[in-house]
């Protein structure tokens, strides 16, 4: 037993822990969970705690059900909402009885990926902005979400509920050990920003799944409705999860270089080609849902082009202004992600599309510094900017012929997500919505 384990253990028994959750993702990105009292704790970080993986979403088939569940106890952290009974939390990776990684285990998938990265001698580092809504419980008599209050982007709203549910939401993530760069109310009525500081990449997904849950539990506490869904009302800003990426090989940022162009290395113009060369083909990981299609091509700054640009906020991908003196600050941010991704393989995808363009070298193409949405096709077509998939059965077209994203995410995972949002496609597909009932219902 490992001297992180020895200091878990003496934790929980001096800070009186009655029940420690592990948790786990599935392939989707939703969280489970189970707890364990601390005598089983030895047992877990030495030889795990049995599952039926076929029973979680992309894990295994009946006839291979058996699976374990390892703590990391360097994620150890007792949960700040649960004071009455109790209880702490570690992220788990899954393994197989004979002790082996789980090819499914988006966790894994994610390792595996900043593994290769390390071996070029790179560290990759994640900042995010997430974005989401906070709507009151009940609906309207149209049977539509209520926003809390109506206020805009940056407003200051007197009294507001927003601005007590973000600060409650921060206490407890830096009682979780979780910085917080900063928060405000976002353009939507309703709608809160959290920034997460920047972190290596495995642990900020850790800290997205561990905000995601605090924001839910503070809405329970607080009778209200926070939702991720990346494009809740129609006509009003969709919810995006920016992430500002960066590479770092050693102590120094791989990104920046002085008196170059917006001071962009070679490392970092590569990486940005290896993303824009399959934004299409990694879009339906990123942008998972059927909604995620209405964000995209919705305006109100998502992105819906492939192109990158210096502080141009159409681009789906992004160089912020450099500071500076501060040559860790530099970065890209790409700017399609959803709140409600699988922060695991998302970030897989992205790191894997960088780095295939750092070792093929693969060229940038110029900026574009127009407003990619206020141009037209045929403009476009002429500066070489394509369109990412303009719904989710265009993004898995893509993906499916996509030996890259196979490879990148393994093909047991590669083949359950297609299958799952195929399903996800064809019921929407189905569905006769208001909007046609409206349209035609008269003929």
């Amino acid at each position: 037993m490992d001297s992180q384990q020895e200091y878990v253990i003496r934790t929980v028994e001096e800070r009186k822990i009655h029940f420690i959750r592990l948790w786990f993702t599935d392939v989707l990105g939703t969280l489970k969970s189970m707890a364990i009292a601390p005598a089983e704790l030895e047992g877990a970080f030495n030889e795990g705690i049995g599952f039926d993986g076929s029973s979680i979403e992309g894990m295994t088939r009946v006839s291979e059900a058996d699976m374990l569940v390892r703590p990391d106890a360097s994620t150890f952290q007792i949960l700040p909402w649960d004071t009455s009974s109790g209880s702490a939390r570690m992220f788990c990776d899954i393994v197989t009885p004979d002790g082996k990684p789980w090819l499914g285990d988006p966790r894994y998938t994610l390792k595996r990926a900043l593994n290769r990265a390390k071996e070029k001698g790179f560290t990759f580092f994640v900042h995010p902005e997430i974005e989401f809504y906070l709507f009151e419980h009940d609906r309207n008599a149209d049977g539509l979400p209520v926003p809390i209050d109506r206020g805009g982007y940056f407003d200051d709203v007197q009294m507001s509920q927003g601005m007590a549910f973000r600060r409650t939401c921060i206490t407890m993530l830096e009682k979780m050990g979780i910085p917080v760069e900063y928060s405000h109310h976002e353009s939507g009525p309703g709608q809160q920003e959290i920034d997460l500081r920047s972190a290596e990449a495995l642990a900020c997904a850790d800290n997205i799944m561990t905000f995601r849950t605090i924001v839910k539990e503070v809405g329970s506490q607080s009778g209200l409705l926070p939702s991720f869904m990346p494009k809740p009302l129609e006509g009003q800003p969709g919810s995006g999860m920016h992430v500002h990426l960066s590479l770092f090989s050693g102590d120094t940022n791989a990104f920046y270089e002085a008196g170059a162009e917006f001071n962009l290395s070679e490392t970092a113009k590569h990486f940005c080609a290896g993303i824009l060369k399959h934004a299409c083909e990694i879009s339906a990981v990123e942008n998972q849902y059927v909604n995620s299609y209405k964000r995209l091509w919705g305006g109100q700054e998502a992105p819906s082009y492939v192109c990158w640009g210096h502080n141009n906020r159409s681009a789906l991908l992004r160089i912020p202004q450099y500071k500076p003196g501060k040559s860790a600050s530099a970065r890209i941010e790409y700017r399609a992600l959803d709140p409600a991704a699988n922060p695991y393989i998302a970030f897989a995808l992205l790191l894997a599309a960088g780095m295939d363009g750092v070792e093929k070298s693969l060229p940038l193409d110029d900026p574009t510094s127009d407003d990619v949405w206020n141009l037209t096709d045929e403009e476009r077509q002429a500066l070489g900017i394509t369109p990412l998939p303009g719904s989710l059965h265009s993004a898995l077209q893509a993906m499916e012929g996509s030996d890259f994203v196979a490879d990148s995410v393994g093909e047991h995972i590669f083949h359950y997500f297609l299958a799952n949002k195929r399903r996800e496609w064809s019921a929407y597909r189905s569905q006769i919505t208001p909007y046609e009932l409206r349209t035609y219902l008269g003929l």
